[in-house]
């Protein structure tokens, strides 16, 4: 294991995928940065909510940091000194938009590199919009999400 990791999202809710991929790249890194998006889309739980979800769902993961960060996500990697950006690829269909991503971080940091992960297959077809989705038509996320996120989400009145 070498190195620091950023793995980037806006994490509403973060999903057993995403733990799923949390958890590997904690393997493949010293440290791995979990880094929650406070600006863009409008989110169902607030970002401290997400953060502790988050925190609450990794237990036992030592080299995990959970963090927030506004602005260019290029920006914040060469801050923080991290020359690696960890995302996940569930789908052809997310290949497109990630490998333009990636060529645009690219050109706005050459030193920085993007590694993609794919899910655990169990997981391949998950994502937060899908759990918001469900949840909001009164649907079990159960299979979904981890305790701590499904807690939330009954709270909600919306899983």
């Amino acid at each position: 294991m070498q190195g620091t990791a950023i793995y980037p999202g806006t994490f509403d809710p973060i999903t057993l995928g995403h733990l799923d991929l949390v958890q590997r790249a904690s393997k493949i890194f010293s440290r791995v940065i979990l880094a929650f998006a406070t600006e863009g889309k409008s989110t169902m739980f607030s970002l401290d909510e997400r953060m502790a979800m988050a925190r609450e769902s990794l237990p036992g993961v030592e080299n995990v940091e959970i963090e927030s960060f506004d602005g260019l996500l290029m920006k914040y990697a060469r801050e923080r000194g991290v020359h690696v950006i960890v995302r996940g690829i569930r789908a052809y269909s997310d290949f497109e938009f990630e490998f333009q991503m990636a060529l645009t971080n690219r050109k706005l940091a050459p030193d920085v590199e993007t590694m993609f992960l794919m899910p655990n297959e169990a997981y391949g077809y998950l994502s937060s919009s899908l759990v918001r989705e469900v949840a909001k038509l009164g649907g079990d996320t159960s299979d979904f999400v981890s305790g701590p996120v499904q807690q939330r989400l009954d709270r909600l009145g919306a899983g």
